[in-house]
């Protein structure tokens, strides 16, 4: 009896073996020699750089994708989760959250968050405050997060908007809108 049971287990620990999945093999990231220019000041040595991104375009590419997620979701007056509807700052405050990056649930305070940087310079992953709506407002009243690079073309942003006609998690343009009147800033948070 002994003999079979020793046979089923070794059988046994054959098999889990067999269909196991196998560790990957990881490689250390290639490097890139970049020569020195000779007009430069640098030295005149080879640098070596890693070819792989940096973690902060990472992380922008996840934020925005992480955004993009959650379009069609439903727009709700201070609301912060998928399950019951965004309002703005909300919004932006849950896909930040999600990447540990600290951002208030308030339009008025995402405008102090971060660097301010140029709207020619703005990137996926930017903070995008407006206005009010109201013609005469000049205090925060919007906020979303930049889905393209300005220099790609047209400012887009991804956003939860209150208005009456497509209301929830919509991508928008700043360029030949009316955000373009409301616009204030572009906010670097990463």
């Amino acid at each position: 009896m002994r003999f079979i049971w020793l046979t089923f287990v070794g059988l046994a620990a054959l098999i889990i073996g067999f269909f196991r999945p196998k560790t990957p093999v990881v490689k250390p990231p290639k490097a890139v020699i970049i020569a020195a220019r000779p007009d430069s000041l640098a030295p005149a040595a080879a640098a070596v750089r890693p070819t792989r991104p940096a973690p902060k375009a990472a992380k922008r590419d996840s934020i925005v994708l992480y955004a993009l997620q959650q379009l069609g979701t439903n727009y709700c007056y201070a609301g912060t989760t998928p399950a019951t509807g965004f309002d703005c700052s909300g919004f932006v405050q849950y896909v930040f959250t999600h990447f540990h990056v600290p951002v208030p649930h308030s339009t008025a305070l995402l405008i102090n968050v971060g660097q301010p940087v140029p709207r020619a310079q703005a990137q996926p992953g930017d903070i995008v405050v407006f206005t009010g709506t109201a013609k005469t407002s000049t205090t925060p009243g919007h906020a979303g997060i930049v889905v393209t690079a300005a220099s790609e073309g047209p400012l887009r942003f991804v956003h939860s908007s209150s208005a009456k006609r497509e209301p929830g998690v919509k991508i928008s343009q700043v360029e030949g809108t009316d955000y373009e009147r409301r616009f204030m800033q572009v906010r670097r948070v990463l």
